[in-house]
């Protein structure tokens, strides 16, 4: 009788990170039944989903609430399926919320609980820690520096390295003058890259004013602007482009923008950990519902938002690798004085790019989703 893997990734990114997982573990137990929530690569695999990652793909406070009743169902639902199916073992895979609600129905049923992509307790809501040292059998982390918060807390992380790196190896992209040309880019043309978000309310917020930016820089210098759309957004961005007069626009994908760019403004998020991986110089923006921010702001206990800047200066860290523009200071003009001394001063934009590709080096590892995928064996 083949053996069942329950998995729950909520989100686009979580698809990925749990697809990587499965086809390692599907190469040694091609008998595997998997089922759960994912996206598109999962159920590529084989798995049987009930729910897709975008259906799930909620952000921030306010729109939580808004879907309450929609995810109490999705709960039931998946509950109802769990009971019936009986896993061997459940891969909850990032998605705090909602995972962490499920590895405590998991645990209570006597189901192995392995949960990668570990909640990032230490930025905020570190009441979660109890939780998950009550109902979680194996904590697989992605930075080294969780290891020693987890057992400060009574929990024994195991560091499995980040799956970025892994997936970017994995890339293969042309050179940049075969992109030019492609695109018809002239060499003399300067590629600046915008990176707005992989979800609708990011976009929404951040694109203008990246693009109002944008419009500012070109001004007085040849510039091209590399627009990375995420693979599984549904909906046009012309409706943004066509307001965006007199700067030229290129989309494409979003490691394309890593590659090719002298510069990017990114969408706090896994996109500065990626462009992080490429070197490239950033100015990290992050923009909110009033609301969100407001709840946000009094949650979150780091001096600093992003990922490149945490994982480059240390958790807890006031420096900065990367500029930081939060909510109001995401101005188009505060990107502009943020971008210049980096588009003037090339020395500038070096050293930050070797900070950059140095701290890279603090999240290598030679394949997390095979050590994963081995942890996940041991139950089955």
């Amino acid at each position: 009788m083949p053996r069942k893997l329950f998995v729950l990734a909520g989100e686009v990114s979580g698809d990925m990170h749990a697809a990587g997982v499965v086809a390692e573990l599907l190469q040694r137990r091609p008998d595997i039944r998997v089922f759960g929530i994912g996206g598109d690569r999962l159920r590529r695999l084989g798995a049987e989903l009930s729910y897709d990652a975008r259906q799930m793909s909620i952000m921030g406070f306010v729109d939580v609430l808004r879907h309450a009743g929609f995810l109490r169902n999705v709960i039931r639902e998946i509950k109802s399926l769990v009971r019936q199916e009986k896993p061997d073992a459940a891969l909850l895979v990032d998605y705090p919320g909602m995972n962490l609600l499920m590895a405590r129905f998991l645990h209570d049923l006597g189901i192995p609980v392995i949960y990668y992509i570990a909640p990032q307790v230490w930025a905020w809501k570190e009441g979660r820690v109890k939780k998950i040292r009550e109902t979680v059998n194996r904590l697989l982390v992605i930075f080294d520096f969780e290891v020693d918060f987890y057992r400060r807390h009574g929990v024994a992380a195991e560091y499995v390295g980040h799956p970025v790196v892994e997936e970017l190896r994995e890339e293969v992209l042309s050179s940049s003058d075969l992109f030019r040309q492609e695109y018809g880019i002239e060499q003399e043309a300067v590629m600046i890259g915008l990176l707005p978000g992989s979800r609708r309310q990011e976009v929404s917020m951040m694109l203008p004013e990246m693009l109002r930016a944008a419009g500012m820089l070109a001004k007085d210098r040849p510039l091209v602007f590399l627009l990375g759309r995420a693979p599984h957004l549904d909906y046009r961005l012309q409706d943004y482009l066509t307001e965006a007069s007199g700067i030229r626009v290129v989309e494409c994908r979003s490691y394309a923008v890593m590659q090719y760019s002298t510069l990017a403004f990114v969408a706090s998020g896994t996109a500065t950990l990626e462009a992080l991986c490429f070197g490239l110089p950033m100015i990290v923006v992050y923009r909110t519902g009033w609301l969100n921010y407001q709840i946000g702001k009094r949650l979150v206990k780091l001096p600093n938002i992003s990922l490149a800047n945490i994982v480059a200066k240390g958790l807890g860290s006031r420096q900065q690798a990367v500029p930081e523009l939060i909510q109001q200071e995401a101005s188009a003009e505060r990107m502009v004085g943020a971008a210049l001394p980096l588009l003037d001063n090339p020395v500038l934009a070096a050293a930050m790019r070797r900070e950059l590709l140095a701290a890279r080096e603090k999240l290598a590892s030679s394949n997390p989703s095979q050590a994963v995928s081995a942890v996940i064996e041991e139950y089955l």
